[in-house]
């Protein structure tokens, strides 16, 4: 969701063996020195990331949605203002990077010498990188123009650079690369948001592209759909709906995604569908699962007979996969907490991906995956290399986060009224805003425009970035 200016996800893979080591009980939250946004430095030299917000979330409970939206139907939400009671204590850059939370997967398909091997991999990444938003149901800050943010994570092995690059429409755009110069993962998103009286979707814009530096291959997509419901009455429930095709443009190869719409008495709820395909069409997997809990890929013949006897009304068992099969098959479930699958389970397929569990506090914390609960941090000794536009700085998502919600409230209008101002004075100046990394471009394997990084940012030279807080 995006606020206006008009008013006139868990342990990843390696982040679980971390928690192991480290011996993390996510029940104690800032501990001693993340008191004061310092991060704990362990004897092994890993970071240890906080596990907790500094204050638990507000109730939403004495506030109506329909109060605000009631004129909205159909319109543009990009241009709507909502209180702040509404939002999550991050900004939408922040949202995006939670694409990274699964890493581990682009590793894995860096790893794999069969290119159907890597276009699985590709394939859960892509579905895990919107399984955080599952019962995320509050919306994230509208970034201001020139906001930008960060991530550095040497014991995931990535670093995350993104940048507002446009405010009307709002565009972002980013930019992430292995420390061991292994991927390149990039794209510019533009989700249009629209009320349509009892839910609120966002159609996804933008292209996401993921380059395999090793194998000299780019892969290509966009996210489905994604739908709130009951925004006026009732549990809020997010579903995420449509077809994603990922392109392998180097091989021709294809993956076609259907997230599936729940449907009238919701037995399609959550779940994801498709195959891959050869350039020549031929079929050569078929994956399934849900968004909300793990992917399977299995032998086409094999679907095809498991469907078959499904419509036949053959009694179809629900198994649980062994422990046995699930490690000979796949060596990250090795690592990865119970989950409690629901999907129904074909024979002889391989997991591809599992969800993680979400810490036990996570409903006090806006629904955050302990990836998410550590974007915010801001440790000891940042603000002085932190370029002063990042996220973190920013006095409203930091207010909130402690709990200081009249004071992120106030914080939020005079940020707003100052992009306003700053924006008059352009007008009256003719004079263009100017986006610092990035430049409007053309995808290199789409054709299609596109935002992309200019590089430089690590370079730390921030001199002549905007004063935007």
């Amino acid at each position: 969701g995006f606020d206006s200016d008009n008013s006139s996800g868990d342990f990843s893979e390696a982040n679980h063996k971390v928690a192991e080591m480290l011996d993390l009980d996510p029940r104690q939250s800032n501990r001693t020195g993340e008191q004061n946004g310092e991060t704990e430095i362990q004897e092994n030299g890993i970071k240890r990331h906080r596990t907790s917000l500094p204050a638990p979330m507000f109730s939403r409970s004495d506030f109506s949605v329909w109060s605000i939206l009631k004129k909205c139907i159909g319109l543009e939400l990009s241009k709507i203002t909502m209180p702040i009671v509404f939002n999550e204590p991050l900004s939408f850059l922040q949202r995006i990077t939670e694409y990274m939370e699964h890493i581990y997967l682009i590793n894995k398909a860096c790893s794999q010498a069969d290119p159907l091997e890597r276009m699985q991999a590709v394939a859960a990444f892509a579905v895990s990188a919107v399984a955080s938003q599952w019962e995320r149901t509050g919306k994230p800050f509208n970034p201001l123009l020139g906001e930008t943010y960060e991530l550095t994570r040497e014991d995931l092995g990535f670093r995350f650079i993104s940048e507002q690059v446009s405010h009307h429409p709002p565009i972002s755009a980013f930019y992430s690369e292995g420390l061991n110069k292994d991927f390149i993962f990039h794209g510019s998103i533009y989700p249009k948001l629209k009320f349509w009286g009892k839910s609120i979707e966002a159609e996804p814009r933008g292209t996401i592209t993921l380059e395999l530096l090793k194998h000299n291959e780019a892969y290509t997509w966009t996210n489905p759909t994604c739908c709130v419901h009951n925004v006026i009455i009732g549990k809020l429930w997010l579903e995420q709906y449509g077809t994603v095709e990922i392109v392998n443009h180097s091989t021709g190869d294809k993956c076609v995604l259907n997230f599936k719409p729940c449907g009238l008495f919701g037995k399609e709820l959550h779940r994801v569908e498709g195959y891959i395909q050869d350039k020549n069409r031929k079929k050569l997997c078929v994956i399934y699962g849900k968004w909300t809990e793990c992917l399977w890929s299995t032998d086409p013949a094999a679907y095809e007979t498991y469907k078959k006897n499904e419509k036949r009304g053959g009694e179809q068992k629900k198994p649980k996969p062994s422990e046995d099969v699930i490690k000979s098959e796949n060596d990250e479930a090795d690592d990865m907490p119970e989950v409690q699958d629901t999907v129904q389970f074909i024979p002889g397929s391989k997991l591809l991906w599992r969800i993680n569990c979400r810490p036990p506090n996570s409903s006090q914390m806006y629904n955050f995956t302990s990836f998410a609960v550590s974007l915010n941090e801001l440790e000891k000794g940042m603000e002085a290399i932190l370029a002063p536009t990042d996220c973190r700085l920013r006095p409203d998502i930091r207010n909130m986060e402690n709990g200081n919600m009249d004071v992120a409230s106030k914080e939020k209008e005079r940020l707003e009224e100052k992009q306003r101002a700053a924006r008059k004075e352009r007008a009256r100046d003719e004079a263009e805003w100017q986006t610092r990394w990035f430049h409007q471009g053309t995808n290199p394997y789409t054709g299609t425009a596109d935002w992309l990084y200019s590089g430089g940012y690590f370079d730390r030279n921030f001199s002549d970035c905007p004063d935007i807080y």
